[in-house]
């Protein structure tokens, strides 16, 4: 695949650098088919260092002639992706992982949870959710991050109030101009006690925050085949 833009989206002022990188294929022919959620393994051609490594992909399957990742620096793979510049080529192996699969859940609530980087796949099935609105019910994101320099995607959040969609977002640590909700984001879903026989939740993270919205979820009800993992 070739690269056709890289677009830093966290604050200059933040510690952690995190990109949006949007790829097509090298013929421009149509990306493979995926289930949202699904991700890919990421190598460059004829270079074994750094080592191949997976990312989740950030865009909806309709949006068949490109990938999109969120790719945090701080792995040698991410360094390397996030230093690229339009043109450069890689490699792609995949889709492979589970997904989310919506497709049983038709006419009930979804609740998409994640963190920092997390968001990722999720943001692959709002973007698909949006183009399916009348096929569930209320649709409501939470996200956290660890400050408000950390925020993802907070232009492209903020704009799904048109599709009702909600988002909820939690922060570790706020600012004097931070007045939303200070904790972790299970502790926001237990505060709004969400119905659990008519939801499906899916959950993107890491393990121990994973571990964690599962158990909080278990508590308020939840069957675990209501709460969805990608791989």
């Amino acid at each position: 695949m070739r690269l056709i833009k890289n677009t830093q989206i966290t604050d200059p002022a933040c510690e952690d650098t995190v990109v949006k990188l949007t790829f097509e294929s090298i013929d421009q022919k149509p990306v493979h088919p995926f289930t949202p959620g699904q991700f890919v393994v990421i190598g460059i051609p004829d270079v074994k260092t750094p080592a191949p490594a997976y990312f989740a992909i950030a865009s909806a399957p309709q949006e068949s002639d490109h990938y999109e990742f969120v790719v945090k620096r701080g792995a040698a793979m991410a360094d390397y992706l996030a230093e690229l510049t339009p043109g450069a080529e890689i490699q792609v192996e995949g889709p492979m992982g589970k997904g989310f699969n919506l497709e049983p859940f038709k006419g009930d609530n979804v609740i998409l949870m994640g963190v920092g980087t997390g968001i990722s796949p999720l943001r692959s099935v709002w973007r698909s959710i949006i183009d399916n609105r009348d096929d569930f019910g209320s649709v409501t994101i939470y996200a956290g991050f660890l400050t408000p320099l950390h925020q993802l995607l907070t232009d492209e959040m903020e704009a799904l109030s048109v599709y009702d969609i909600e988002v909820k977002v939690s922060l570790d640590r706020g600012d004097e101009n931070w007045d939303g909700p200070i904790g972790y984001v299970q502790d926001a879903l237990l505060a709004d006690d969400p119905e659990s026989s008519n939801s499906v939740v899916c959950l993107a993270g890491m393990s121990a925050m994973v571990d964690a919205c599962k158990e909080t979820l278990q508590n308020l009800g939840f069957n675990d085949s209501r709460i969805l993992l990608n791989f």
